[in-house]
């Protein structure tokens, strides 16, 4: 990752204090994952029912599919909510005040929008997805993805820091436009929502798994056991996706404009282009399959992991692998 220099705009003391907040905001979220991980390991056991698996079709053995009947998971009462779950999600609303903050600081330091090169862009996407955690989790009541958001979130913050990092200066000539504010804050408020949502898809996955056991009278761990029904995660990674979609669909739309001002072509095959088009690709696929051929459960859930899969190829693999016009950002 290249920058320019950084010249006599920059203000030395705001990019010290937006760096230090970057440590800060690190050891709060570390602070959070610890809370949630021992809500999850030690917390009360969420309330799951089910009925016994049946087979669809003539019999059990000449058909593998199995349909499991599950209620949904009711919400808890707030005043149940364990303690170590309702310190963890305040911890972690600190910890976004310190990631906002460190944005704020870095964007008056340079005096420009602060996600100009892949080290911005990383905090940003974490400031975005935990933000989307926090409103699903008051929304739905799942502070339990907290461990599976703030995971992912932890180690985009160690690779920005350790690999990505970039000292506060003026970004190239080429994304020196308005446009940076708005095809790429469209990308960081989908990438964010998307990060949730493949967190959820996961978790989903395992509560599946686990609930096919229970329903089979077969023993499953203590924390698998209080994890969220899948139909309530499903749903979750669902309207994440929803909300996400036509988001990433405007910043598609926004860069191809910008491309023509900065470089006569909307489309030119870059590699950031066509896998930035792959990604919509794949989501608009799930969205489709769940709409109009009744996809649920599983089936779906790795589509959107397949599309979650291709958003994190077209971030890290593709800035690496290939070269093309994309390659500062």
């Amino acid at each position: 990752m290249h920058v320019l220099a950084a010249g006599s705009a920059v203000d030395p003391a705001l990019s010290n204090l937006s760096d230090n907040l970057v440590l800060g905001m690190i050891l709060v979220y570390a602070v959070a994952l610890f809370l949630f991980v021992f809500e999850a390991a030690y917390g009360r056991r969420q309330s799951l029912t089910g009925t016994r698996l049946v087979a669809v079709g003539a019999s059990e053995a000449e058909n593998s599919d199995l349909k499991v009947s599950l209620r949904e998971q009711e919400p808890e009462a707030k005043a149940s909510r364990h303690v170590v779950g309702k310190i963890g999600m305040a911890v972690t609303a600190v910890g976004l005040l310190l990631n906002l903050a460190q944005i704020v600081t870095r964007g008056l330091a340079v005096g420009r929008w602060p996600w100009g090169n892949m080290f911005e862009f990383v905090i940003a996407i974490c400031l975005c997805g935990v933000a989307a955690f926090l409103f699903a989790a008051m929304r739905y009541r799942a502070h339990y993805l907290g461990a599976f958001v703030l995971v992912p979130v932890l180690l985009l913050l160690g690779i920005a820091v350790r690999w990505l990092y970039s000292e506060s200066g003026p970004v190239v000539p080429a994304l020196d436009s308005y446009w940076i504010a708005i095809h790429v804050s469209a990308l960081i408020l989908a990438t964010g929502a998307f990060m949730v949502s493949g967190s959820a898809t996961i978790t989903y996955l395992l509560a599946r798994r686990t609930e096919v056991k229970q329903a089979l009278g077969q023993q499953v761990s203590a924390i698998a056991a209080k994890l969220p029904s899948a139909e309530l995660l499903d749903r979750i990674a669902h309207r994440m996706i929803v909300l996400a979609f036509p988001l990433w669909t405007f910043g598609v739309i926004a860069g191809a404009i910008w491309a023509d001002e900065a470089w006569g072509r909307y489309w030119g095959w870059d590699p950031k282009e066509v896998w930035s088009f792959i990604t919509w690709i794949v989501y608009a696929a799930y969205l489709h399959a769940r709409a109009t051929a009744g996809w649920q459960g599983p089936k779906a859930a790795w589509i959107s992991l397949i599309g979650f899969g291709c958003l994190l190829f077209n971030f890290f693999g593709v800035n690496y692998l290939f070269s093309g016009l994309h390659s500062y950002a």
